[in-house]
């Protein structure tokens, strides 16, 4: 079977691989992502599948970006970090190319890619769960990826959790990740050095004393080495994670939860609460099989790996 090309687009950069089928990617070059210019996007991601055609015998391209996907997986409907509205990505590329082209949201081409070679390549049923500057999730049930009746399914990061809570940049007020995200992490942690909490002065020190320089990874390294405040506040969002976890699984009853994207960094210090927090939270719990909370095995690469599988699916 010959190798195909993921191709993930974001805001900052357009990252494309060549990936054989067992995942494995056989090399991979990324340019800036030219974000706000429609034609320059798809020029860019043009040269990147020409040139590695060159070193390559690819036979198809997977395109994974952030926002919604008609069900034909051909249309971006809307992309809030790119200039994508109501565009047949689809057809523009494979007039380019001459070769077919599959365009996904890059949580559900992620969630495809660690279903079929990452943390859950043992299951049927998996919700992969990424923890970033947002929350997104992709939902694989009986083996297929779930996209729902428009294709626009497994926006978990807007499930309101909070009534009349902290506005989303959606629109909305209280969802998921405005509660459950690393800018929710940042949020709180910058909110607390800035108001002179003494919970918060180490790691002000380590942010050379202005709150707006921390960063989520600063956070987790903090944690790492045993701050006591940035411990709780990896362990607060594990707690929104769990609970929202418990109430997707409600629904989902997935067999795995894979926790993606940055902020799965710090590992044990995010899963542990989460899992706490979602045994605690489940509905029927004592009644049923518990449910596995794996971390991601792919890192940044699994929407590439399974945006170019899905050529073949």
């Amino acid at each position: 079977m010959s190798p195909a090309c993921g191709i993930d687009v974001g805001g900052t950069k357009i990252a494309g691989g060549v990936v054989d089928e067992n995942g494995a990617i056989l090399e991979e070059v990324q340019v800036e992502s030219p974000a706000t210019d429609v034609p320059a996007i798809e020029a860019a991601i043009e040269k990147l599948v020409t040139e590695l055609r060159t070193r390559h015998p690819i036979e198809a391209v997977g395109v994974g970006a952030a926002g919604y996907i008609d069900k034909a997986r051909a249309v971006v409907l809307f992309a809030p970090n790119l200039a994508w509205r109501n565009l047949d990505l689809k057809s523009d590329l494979e007039t380019a190319l001459e070769l077919p082209v599959v365009v996904e949201n890059d949580a559900n081409a992620a969630a495809w890619g660690e279903f079929q070679f990452g943390a859950g390549h043992d299951v049927d049923d998996l919700l992969l769960v990424t923890v970033g500057t947002g929350v997104g999730g992709g939902v694989v049930l009986d083996g297929s990826l779930y996209r729902g009746a428009f294709g626009v399914g497994a926006e978990i990061g807007h499930m309101r959790v909070v009534p009349e809570g902290i506005r989303c940049g959606c629109g909305n007020r209280g969802c998921f990740e405005q509660y459950a995200s690393g800018s929710a992490l940042v949020r709180e942690v910058r909110t607390a050095a800035k108001a002179g909490s003494l919970l918060a002065a180490d790691l002000l020190a380590r942010a050379g004393g202005d709150p707006d320089a921390i960063t989520g990874p600063l956070v987790t390294a903090a944690a790492r080495d045993g701050d006591t405040f940035c411990l709780e506040q990896l362990a607060s969002l594990g707690r929104w994670l769990g609970e929202g976890i418990a109430s997707l699984a409600a629904v989902l009853d997935p067999a795995v939860v894979v926790i993606g994207g940055g902020v799965s960094a710090a590992g044990d210090l995010l899963l542990e609460p989460t899992r706490r927090a979602f045994a605690a939270q489940l509905t029927g719990r004592g009644h049923r099989p518990m449910l596995e909370i794996r971390r991601a095995q792919l890192g940044n690469r699994a929407g590439l790996i399974g945006a170019a599988d899905l050529t073949r699916h």
